[in-house]
């Protein structure tokens, strides 16, 4: 948790809710682990992987903009740009990719081929 905070600059208001994330990606990332291989084998790579994929669920929980106000004749608009969903999307493949080493193969299945 305090690798995350560190990292995210994570104000006061916000911890519960990293706390809360942290330990879910903690539990993710053993999760996904190959077979035989515990958090401890993982070094220090484990707790910044964690610490990164809770950063990525703290930036996906913040707002996007898109918010419109208008009085009379003058409109005010926010632009929703997405930048916390990019964020978010990054921190996570960030965490991902560090941990990658030490995860089972996901995504890719050979059968075999006809000839």
């Amino acid at each position: 948790m305090a690798l995350a905070r560190n990292l995210g600059q994570v104000s006061e208001e916000q911890l519960p809710v990293l706390e809360i994330l942290c330990r879910a990606a903690e539990r993710e990332a053993a999760a996904r682990l190959r077979d035989g291989v515990t958090p401890a084998d993982c070094g220090a790579v484990f707790p910044l992987g964690c610490a990164w994929l809770a950063l990525a669920g703290l930036a996906g929980g913040q707002p996007t903009g898109g918010a419109q106000f208008t009085a009379g004749s003058v409109t005010i608009r926010e632009a929703g740009t997405g930048q916390c969903l990019e964020r978010a999307a990054a921190l996570r493949q960030q965490g991902e990719a560090i941990l990658a080493p030490y995860f089972r193969d996901r995504g890719f299945l050979f059968r075999g081929v006809e000839g």
